[in-house]
């Protein structure tokens, strides 16, 4: 360890442990549990279902100061290959207990404060529609602008207010769009493996090859909506990159625009890691500044690849949902010093273990009985799945007994449909029995585990028990949906 690497770790923990006794004296809020308001019957013969969108691109990107999320700090935007967007999706069963309002954002990623503030600005929007859930999902896009502060001028924040305020009223700009776009219809779900496209680059490699698309089919014959979801990282521009884009999801809505009419909200599932798109000739395809031609083909091939879905299952109209809240014990000294001196827009609470702990959040629902789960932040995908490392190739040495039960074992339900970055971005959520930090320097600095291989993540986790407080909040709700 160097001589400035310990000051810098003296001087970090002594500034945890002030804030850690300050967020003592905090009253913590109360937790929201909810319960499951599950109907015995569907109320009606269709759903009703609306889209939105609005572009999210300040009209001062050419003179003000901007900061690209993902991959390195202080990288301003220099210019614009498309625009980021606000999706929305209005989506009603017609039980006259309000409508879901889904936001999918082409964003690295919102933290619960800012979710909440933008659902506080969506109060009108849910007095005048009669709104009576949203959800809000970044597909973790990393030639955005910042929308948590991670990739400004350190010790400086990246997270530009204005920006914010812009964010904010585009959200509610798609989600009107989307309430007054609403027609009839009826909703279909299908999915399709694609074989080729993902990469796994953290043992073990597990996650979903699946494509999933609930797709509204409108009863006067005007134009789809198609709510997509697949697991990997937007991030095909890589680091390199300093124009602000959406990423590949852009040319997969543009896509599936021109050859269906149909539009499209795209969300993310389980990608922590790390799930990514592949690129083939990766160091040529930089060296010859090619990547844009590579995202949009990714884009396109994803599109296609949705478009074939043939093997739908019509779903009866009904959305039965429950939200909870939930503390995650935050270890990880300089996330809490990043919140501290205003770098991450994050409140800091103390859990009723006298432990500094953050709030936040999951979703389920069940539409038309399929089961849908909104997670925050990047799960890892084993931890849904199963597969985890055996004890001879994990980090600790340790089996999967330690880990928590999956989320499908919890669900009792293998058709569990994840989407992650829901209505927060918590980090990476690790199994714990590969869990690994860097003995010297935790967190600050990424460790190299017995068998020599590198543990980034856990750098931008909350800490080792992130996972098994997930667990624990989703068996809570599925006990509560099991007595309904």
């Amino acid at each position: 360890m160097s001589i400035l690497t310990e000051m810098l770790n003296k001087t970090l923990q002594g500034v945890v442990n002030v804030g850690t006794r300050r967020a003592a004296k905090k009253e913590p809020p109360v937790l929201y549990e909810g319960t499951f308001d599950r109907l015995k019957k569907a109320p009606s013969a269709c759903y009703t279902a609306g889209f939105g969108n609005a572009p999210v691109l300040p009209d001062d990107i050419d003179t003000a100061m901007y900061y690209i999320a993902g991959y390195r700090e202080n990288n301003p935007a220099k210019g614009v290959i498309d625009p980021q967007y606000v999706s929305a999706l209005w989506l009603d069963d017609g039980s006259r207990r309000g409508g879901v309002l889904f936001l999918a954002i082409d964003a690295v990623g919102l933290l619960n404060k800012d979710v909440k503030e933008m659902k506080r600005r969506l109060a009108a929007f849910r007095t005048q529609t009669g709104c009576r859930n949203i959800n809000v999902m970044c597909t973790h896009d990393h030639a955005g602008i910042d929308t948590m502060g991670l990739w400004g001028p350190l010790p400086r924040t990246g997270r530009d207010p204005k920006f914010m305020d812009l964010l904010f009223a585009c959200a509610e700009k798609a989600a009107f769009a989307a309430y007054e776009d609403r027609r009839e219809g009826q909703l279909y779900y299908g999915q399709i493996e694609v074989p080729d496209l993902q990469e796994d680059i953290r043992l073990p490699e597990v996650y979903s090859k699946m494509l999933t698309r609930l797709r509204f089919a409108p009863a006067d014959g005007t134009r789809e909506i198609w709510f997509l979801n697949f697991a990997a990282h937007c991030e095909s521009l890589q680091g390199c990159n300093s124009l602000v884009s959406a990423d590949y999801p852009c040319y997969l809505r543009e896509h599936i625009r021109e050859q269906t009419g149909a539009e499209t909200v795209f969300a993310v599932g389980a990608v922590g890691g790390m799930i990514s798109m592949r690129v083939e000739d990766e160091d040529l395809l930089r060296k010859e500044h090619r990547l844009l031609e590579n995202t949009r083909s990714i884009g396109v091939k994803l599109a296609k690849y949705a478009i074939s879905i043939q093997n739908e299952t019509r779903l009866t109209p009904q959305i039965d949902l429950i939200r909870r809240e939930f503390y995650v014990p935050v270890e990880n000294r300089l996330l809490t010093v990043a919140g501290m001196v205003g770098i991450i827009n994050v409140d800091r609470w103390t859990a009723p273990d006298g432990r500094a702990a953050v709030l936040s959040e999951m979703t389920y629902l069940e539409i038309g009985g399929l089961p849908v789960l909104l997670l925050p932040g990047e799960f890892f995908p084993e931890l849904v799945y199963g597969g985890a490392l055996p004890a001879e190739g994990s980090a600790t040495g340790k089996g999967p007994e330690i880990n928590p039960p999956t989320l499908v074992e919890i669900a009792g339900d293998d058709r569990l449909l994840v989407f992650g970055l829901a209505n927060d971005e918590l980090g990476y959520i690790l199994p714990p029995n590969d869990f690994f930090l860097n003995p010297d320097i935790p967190y600050l600095d990424k460790g190299i585990d017995r068998l020599g291989r590198r543990h980034y993540e856990e750098t931008n986790s909350a800490g080792p028990e992130t996972a098994a407080v997930m667990a624990q909040a989703f068996q809570k709700i599925m006990e509560e949906v099991r007595k309904r």
